[in-house]
């Protein structure tokens, strides 16, 4: 914002240099104009200056709220992520592996495939009499 207050002032040093004074209207009118354009300038500058001070609130307010939002949410959604998963061993390389419950729940799917040794680590076997009841004891 400097340039507009640097036009201005170069506007008032040409209007002394050019000797305009306020003995004629025209002379007047320009020193006036001139007048009405340095307080624009110097309420623009201000304007900036507020909005640099401001901006840097805003920053701080916002890494504030992340910092406290990291707290607050970072066990809930360790939570949740706990409460979905299922650590289960492989029988075949003993590794632990996280399975979505979900995978349990899903009708087609008859087996699940162990990601590190690509062997079956669970699979659906239907009752005798073919039922379909998961509480079924035949």
């Amino acid at each position: 914002m400097n340039n507009v207050k640097e036009r201005v002032a170069y506007l008032k040093g040409l209007s002394d240099g050019l000797g305009i004074n306020e003995d004629t209207k025209e002379g007047k009118l320009l020193i006036a104009i001139i007048d009405v354009l340095d307080e624009i300038a110097e309420e623009i500058d201000a304007i900036h200056e507020e909005t640099n001070d401001l901006e840097d609130y805003v920053d701080a307010i916002d890494e504030d709220l992340t910092r406290i939002e990291d707290e607050l949410y970072e066990d809930e959604n360790f939570e949740d992520e706990e409460e979905n998963f299922i650590e289960v061993e492989c029988p075949h390389c003993n590794e632990k592996v996280f399975l979505d419950r979900d995978m349990f729940d899903d009708e087609d799917e008859d087996e699940i495939i162990c990601p590190n040794c690509n062997e079956p680590i669970y699979i659906r076997e239907e009752c005798e009499c073919n039922c379909d009841d998961e509480d079924c004891n035949c």
